[in-house]
């Protein structure tokens, strides 16, 4: 059985962290793993798909972490829903995936209205809708609300505020600790180098794992992180390899390209925090 709430896009983090460990009974976890990437559908290779799969599972079932993704099944989150799958038909180990999306994108949310109700929610996704269904591997969902209907924007405060408000908890209260927060990147658009970049800004900076070879977003970065120097600074050619593999990739003009670009070139600036894996999530909290 799944756990869902619906509540307001401008909800406060301490009382949604109050409900998961109260209501939900979770326990507070020792590591967050928050998953971004593309949210159109696309394929991994097989033997990518089983490593980030194994990798992803690892980690939360050895250290105890919460899987924080948009919850509904496209994109990354599918590619995680079938990980969780696989991994809960080998054994009995529970993972604490959370799903955070927006209210007015799913599908078929008049089904889930009600308080203190538990119904039957279809996951067969509609290929005419342009709606999306719940992903039925996660174990918990936070539909966030802001009134529109069929976009998407109304979780990514809340999600932002949720996961910095559980990594200050203090998880070790002797040496004062508190809950390390990564970031996950699989595949993705132009919004998810926008992504990376806050995350490296946050105060502390979340350090971010890019999944090498998964396409797009992840591997523009992953090439500017292989040839970007110590100080962050690219040559003129890597730079115009860059430039040109932007334009390609997301189908844009010079000028958007150049936008993208500078956007990188701020997330090099801080590269000690961004670790290019066949995802192997361990090496950074060993």
């Amino acid at each position: 059985m799944n756990h869902y709430i619906r509540v307001a896009y401008d909800s406060k983090p301490d009382n949604m962290l109050h409900l998961m460990v109260k209501d939900w009974q979770l326990e507070l976890p020792t590591l967050l793993i928050s998953v971004h990437g593309g949210l159109q559908n696309f394929d991994l290779q097989p033997k990518l798909k089983q490593v980030f799969g194994k990798g992803l599972i690892q980690a939360a079932v050895t250290t105890g972490a919460w899987i924080l993704t948009g919850g509904v099944s496209t994109g990354v989150i599918r590619h995680v829903g079938d990980a969780l799958k696989d991994h809960s038909s080998k054994s009995r180990g529970k993972v604490c995936a959370i799903g955070i999306a927006p209210w007015g994108i799913v599908e078929n949310k008049e089904d889930l209205i009600g308080r203190d109700v538990t119904r039957p929610y279809q996951a067969m996704s509609n290929p005419m809708s342009k709606l999306s269904v719940l992903n039925n591997s996660h174990s918990h969902f936070i539909l966030a609300d802001n009134g529109t209907q069929g976009k998407y924007g109304a979780e990514v405060r809340l999600r932002r505020q949720l996961e910095k408000h559980i990594s200050l908890q203090k998880i070790n209260t002797r040496l004062g600790q508190g809950v390390p927060l990564v970031c996950l990147i699989l595949e993705g658009g132009p919004n998810v180098i926008s992504i990376v970049l806050e995350s490296l800004r946050e105060d502390p900076p979340v350090p971010v794992v890019v999944c090498d070879g998964s396409g797009r977003a992840s591997d523009i970065i992953s090439f500017a992180h292989r040839y970007s120097e110590d100080d962050g600074l690219v040559s003129d050619s890597v730079k115009d390899q860059l430039l040109v593999t932007i334009q390609k990739t997301f189908n844009y003009n010079r000028g958007q390209a150049q936008q993208i670009f500078l956007m990188v070139l701020e997330c090099m600036k801080k590269r000690s925090l961004v670790s290019r894996e066949d995802i192997i999530i361990q090496d950074m909290f060993p």
